[in-house]
């Protein structure tokens, strides 16, 4: 990693409403509350949190809800300076449907939104962002359309050749791909390209085919040699793997639970986080449980609250949430 970095992390994707079920109206019709989201940015937001500097590179509408976005955004103390307004497409949007035991799925209206418009030009404009980064953090969502996925491309070649770290979360949503087999082949590019591999149960099951967790990413370790993997298993806890070291610990489970989105978004930062303290290098198996624990913990406080990006929990919140428990 070269010296002076002037980023902590800067993040590359989607940037969008999630629209979540809040109630139901006088009249009997189900309400929804507009949540700032968008995984890369639900991952600074976190990391802004915790003091650390972060950056963002995406596009949105120039409507009432980007300009929304933008303003919510920089409150979080992101600099959105790398944030495109797009003044033909609408900002991405999505309604979450949250079952009983707090799972979602998602109705996306993005054919066309504004973020899969960003430009391989707009990236290179903003590369300073990119090169002035210890970490580079981007996801599968920007490459499910030919414009953006080019604008994709070229940030991570600005992010190697500058020596930055490359942080890798799938996201998987199946509804945004043309096919499964194009999700998989853009994911095994990921896979291809990164340090830090952060991958829920799902999507590994969906790369390899495999129930068997332990098995399946077993196979992705062993294909792509990925120095940092971190396997999550929603409330059943996670596992990391670094150095030939494989740790695991289990969730928390909160019965004030109300939905999971940005659940693993959470984790992400406080895996990243953890990066940034010790480097790959640094994460021995103490350090690994010390990671896994904090990671858990603010996930499970993430999920008593509606949306991520602008309810992302404090260090000194996950502390005394795992002193708490008695962890």
């Amino acid at each position: 990693m070269k010296n002076c970095k002037n980023y902590d992390v800067t993040a590359l994707g989607e940037l969008l409403i999630d629209f979540t079920q809040n109630g139901t109206s006088a009249q009997g019709n189900g309400l929804f509350e507009a949540n700032p989201g968008g995984a890369p940015c639900n991952v600074l937001a976190m990391l802004t949190k915790a003091g650390r500097k972060t950056a963002f590179i995406g596009k949105v509408g120039n409507d009432i809800f980007g300009r929304m976005l933008k303003a919510r955004t920089e409150e979080q103390g992101i600099d959105m300076s790398g944030l495109l307004m797009d003044e033909d497409v609408h900002t991405t949007l999505a309604f979450v449907e949250t079952f009983p035991d707090g799972d979602r799925d998602f109705s996306f209206y993005r054919k066309p939104g504004a973020d899969i418009m960003l430009t391989e030009a707009e990236v290179e404009e903003h590369r300073a962002l990119i090169e002035g980064a210890k970490i580079f953090h981007y996801g599968t969502l920007s490459m499910t359309d030919e414009c953006v996925e080019a604008a994709t491309l070229r940030a991570i070649s600005i992010a190697k050749e500058s020596g930055a770290l490359l942080s890798f979360d799938p996201n998987l949503r199946p509804p945004l791909w043309s096919s499964e087999e194009k999700a998989k082949e853009k994911i095994a590019f990921g896979l291809r390209n990164c340090d830090i591999l952060k991958i829920s149960d799902n999507e590994i099951t969906f790369m390899t085919g495999e129930e068997d967790l332990d098995k399946g990413i077993r196979m992705i370790i062993d294909e792509y040699h990925i120095p940092l993997v971190f396997a999550t298993f929603g409330k059943d806890g996670s596992k990391a793997y670094c150095g030939g070291a494989e740790v695991f610990e289990p969730g928390f489970l909160n019965p004030a639970t109300i939905e999971t989105t940005g659940a693993g978004d959470t984790f992400c930062a406080s895996a990243l986080l953890h990066v940034l303290k010790y480097g790959i290098e640094g994460l021995n198996e103490e350090r690994l449980h010390e990671l896994l624990t904090f990671a858990n913990a603010a996930a499970s406080i993430v999920t008593t609250r509606k949306g991520a990006l602008c309810v992302m929990p404090s260090p000194e919140e996950v502390t005394a949430y795992i002193k708490a428990s008695g962890r």
